[in-house]
């Protein structure tokens, strides 16, 4: 076992050294390759009679009507148009050149190149340098503190536009939660358990609810099935507090059961406008079980304290989680933004402070805007209204447009009601984008955006939201290629059309020059070269 450990470093490390020199030396052999192939053609030229084939070559374009090359180019320009439509179609749907993709995927390993450079990520480590790190961190998905629930708020949605809300791949990671969350110990499955197992992996609506009735008959006090009916069965709030009221009853000492419950217990009572109570449910379920801060139940707590406008409480919960050592989220990012703006925004004028500054607490309120749009850059858009909301998904991609969405729908009022915070918002957010180093290689206040959230966040969003994508993608090349050359033959074809004589003269003079060089090259060799060598190669 010891040998065969050791000697892997080994084989890798030979294996990359070969790459490397395969990669180093691949210019010098096409260069050589470029060499003999001239040779050769000087070589042949005579036996093969080039110079009669050339001739006969030219008499023939010679007697080609200018209708041919508008014809040709015309069909070049309409191949290269219909490339650039597939081309861009292609960017707009998956983020990246086909054409790209597959030399990358197919031609790179054969050059010797190495794999990109997107499956690792970079953190700012504190004496500046780089480290790296797996990439599958960066684009965790985490579960959404304020979903929805599917009955009595996505449903609807359904029936009044007829368009689906959540997307497959979201619904499937809500599955995969709830099998989790509870039925956790798979060696002890109760009939019902296993029945409520197969029930969250089922896509069929319908069926997963006759799944949780069946799973009911079988043991009247399955909390799981009424858990179920209370998410998906239940069309109004109060029918969903009704039955999750009966599975906290029957939950038993099932911690995850509890928790779950309880949480949506607060926040059916946060929808029924009953603040206060969801308030107190939230802080005695964060004291009764203080290391689930995972699941982040204190977003849920500092919407509803915006809600009754308690700020100092507001601020209480910021202080407590709004640490370097504890992972950011839009909601923390941007409450705190609103706290500091609200302080200065109702006597907030761009062009007083353009004349005599910004004050402390303005400038404090800034930074704090600034943070937040770094942090998130697409939620501004939301609050300004500049760009359309839909209903959050059941999981968010934090530092993605899912979060940003999911934030938005929620804390919008709270924005609106702090007189002045919207304005100070749309006169401080863009000035963010100067701040941040470009081309992003780091981040200001935070790591590097990564790139795969564009490709979570279409995974998460239903495909009528256009997703909202930073930082943007420039063009890829051959998309730009592919439009030159469209342009480039169109404007042949016209030409030619329009003046085939001096076009005629122009391509002669063209392409004249353009195999003077080789011409040159030619006699050249013939005078530095004895001809018997030649001679002799001919013979050969």
């Amino acid at each position: 076992m010891e040998d065969t450990t050791g000697s892997n470093p080994q084989s890798l490390g030979f294996t990359e050294k070969l790459k490397s020199w395969l990669s180093w030396s691949w210019t010098y052999v096409c260069l050589i390759w470029l060499g003999m192939v001239l040779i050769m053609i000087y070589v042949l030229w005579s036996p093969l009679k080039l110079q009669e084939t050339l001739t006969s070559a030219s008499v023939f374009l010679n007697t080609l009507t200018p209708k041919f090359y508008v014809a040709l180019t015309g069909t070049s320009s309409l191949i290269s148009g219909l490339i650039l439509i597939f081309e861009w179609w292609y960017f707009r749907k998956y983020g990246t050149s086909f054409i790209e993709q597959v030399s990358v995927s197919h031609l790179r390993p054969l050059l010797g190149g190495v794999e990109s450079s997107s499956t690792t990520g970079l953190f700012s480590s504190v004496n500046g340098e780089a480290e790296p790190r797996p990439s599958v961190s960066e684009c965790k998905v985490w579960r959404n503190p304020l979903n929805l629930f599917r009955g009595a708020e996505y449903n609807r949605y359904t029936w009044v536009t007829g368009k689906e809300p959540l997307t497959y791949y979201d619904m499937n990671l809500s599955a995969q939660d709830h099998q989790t969350f509870f039925t956790g110990d798979t060696q002890q499955l109760r009939p019902e358990d296993a029945v409520m197992q197969k029930a969250w992996r089922e896509r069929n609506p319908q069926a997963r609810i006759r799944a949780a009735y069946q799973a009911i008959e079988m043991n009247h006090e399955c909390a799981a099935a009424y858990v179920l009916l209370a998410e998906e069965e239940a069309t109004t709030i109060t029918e969903a507090e009704r039955l999750f009221k009966k599975a906290l009853s029957i939950a038993g000492k099932d911690i995850n059961l509890l928790v779950y419950i309880k949480r949506r217990l607060a926040m059916c009572a946060r929808k029924l406008g009953r603040i206060k109570e969801a308030v107190k449910m939230m802080r005695d379920l964060m004291k009764e079980f203080p290391l689930l801060g995972m699941l982040n139940i204190h977003e849920n707590l500092l919407e509803a304290l915006l809600e009754l406008q308690a700020y100092a409480d507001v601020q209480a919960v910021l202080a407590k989680y709004d640490d370097i050592s504890l992972p950011k989220s839009a909601t923390i990012c941007y409450t705190s933004a609103l706290l500091k703006a609200r302080a200065v925004s109702d006597k907030f004028s761009p062009e007083a402070a353009s004349r005599r500054g910004l004050s402390t607490a303005e400038m404090n309120a800034v930074e704090a805007i600034h943070r937040a749009v770094e942090f998130n850059p697409h939620v501004p858009k939301y609050l300004l209204e500049m760009k359309s909301l839909i209903l959050p998904p059941e999981h968010i991609l934090k530092r993605g447009d899912s979060e940003a969405v999911a934030y938005a729908f929620f804390h919008l009022q709270h924005w609106k009601r702090a007189e002045g915070a919207l304005n100070l918002l749309h006169c401080t957010w863009e000035g963010t984008f100067r701040i941040i180093p470009y081309p992003l290689e780091k981040g200001h206040l935070f790591y590097p955006y990564p790139g795969c959230t564009e490709t979570a966040d279409r995974e998460l969003l239903p495909s009528f939201h256009e997703v909202s994508v930073y930082p943007k993608k420039e063009l890829p090349f051959f998309i730009l290629f592919t439009a030159g050359l469209c342009s480039f033959t169109a404007m042949l074809a016209m030409l030619t059309h329009q003046f085939p004589e001096l076009m005629g003269v122009f391509a002669k003079a063209f392409f004249s020059t353009l195999f003077a060089p080789l011409g040159f090259l030619a006699d050249k060799m013939e005078s530095f070269m004895p001809s018997s060598f030649w001679h002799q190669l001919t013979r050969i």
